[in-house]
């Protein structure tokens, strides 16, 4: 049997409508009703019920729908992998700007340097729920995020990285004391934060509520997805920051910068490398894995389940 029948039938399933069916499909009306006409006929059962409020399959359409998606996902699976193989080294990822700002150049000087044959290379920054969905949709090969929330992963395979630690950032002259400081001393000054689906400031967020305050009793705020501005603004004195260790550590080591944190708060957020379960085994993938993980380190400090999961509490 020809998968078109297949793509078909879990077209009209989804729409409901042969009429839209046909639409999505390039097809005529009369071509779609043979085609589930042909399906009926070779299972020897009805697959929908018709009515004047559209299509509703049946049981039995149920089951079949089960195998036919599984069928055409390996079907295009398949087709994917063929034009992978003609169309040479090519690789597009997506990751989290902290990561992109703290490791990927250090990734990529390192992984060019083992796959000098590469013929195209693309990434770009973005957040988490949108770097999921964009390799769900396949406009991405792999991501690296950082998330502290439950992400819809079933079709995809995340291997963990060590934690991400965020912490407060001040300049020196803001006089905040020791590292350990209270909330209220922090809420005396302009807060600079990430824009909403940023992890860093889901995770703040959930921290302040837990204790019973929010964002609004900071001075001011400043949202802002240029972290080097975020960074710059602080080291002027003009403000704090919840922002990961990983961006600052030289700051911190020069003392240009003081790392605090409030003892109520977490701190930490999980790191993962996510990319398609089908994918997993493929050379060029598993190579800049391995890159990542040798610079990012992958024998200590991963964060557990649980750990993600505390941070939904």
């Amino acid at each position: 049997m020809e998968t078109r029948y297949l793509k078909t039938l879990v077209v009209a399933a989804e729409t409901g409508n042969f009429s839209r069916t046909a639409e999505m499909l390039n097809l005529t009306q009369s071509a779609v009703s043979q085609r589930i006409k042909f399906l009926e006929d070779h299972f020897n059962q009805q697959l929908f019920e018709r009515s004047s409020s559209g299509l509703t399959p049946t049981p039995i359409c149920i089951q079949i729908l089960e195998k036919a998606r599984a069928l055409l996902n390996k079907e295009q699976e398949l087709r994917d992998e063929l034009e992978r193989f003609s169309m040479g080294k090519r690789l597009s990822l997506c990751c989290t700007p902290t990561f992109g700002t703290a490791f990927l150049p250090q990734v990529l000087n390192q992984f060019l340097l083992q796959n000098a044959d590469m013929e195209d290379l693309k990434f770009i920054f973005t957040q988490p729920d949108q770097a999921i969905k964009g390799l769900q949709e396949g406009n991405f090969d792999l991501a690296v995020i950082e998330h502290c929330q439950d992400l819809a992963l079933e079709e995809l395979i995340t291997l963990p990285l060590p934690e991400d630690q965020l912490i407060f950032i001040a300049a020196p002259e803001l006089k905040l004391g020791a590292e350990k400081v209270e909330l209220a001393s922090l809420q005396r000054h302009r807060l600079y934060i990430r824009r909403d689906g940023c992890s860093s400031k889901r995770l703040l967020q959930q921290n302040l509520e837990e204790v019973g305050s929010s964002l609004a009793t900071f001075h001011s705020l400043v949202v802002s997805d240029d972290l080097r501005l975020t960074i710059d603004s602080v080291l002027a004195g003009n403000g704090i920051s919840f922002i990961s260790r990983s961006l600052v550590g030289g700051q911190l080591s020069a003392g240009s910068l003081l790392g605090f944190r409030v003892p109520e708060f977490r701190q930490v957020r999980c790191r993962s490398v996510v990319l398609p379960r089908h994918r997993a085994d493929e050379p060029l993938l598993r190579s800049f894995v391995d890159c990542i993980e040798n610079l990012c380190g992958s024998g200590h400090c991963r964060p557990t389940p649980e750990t993600c999961r505390s941070f939904d509490r």
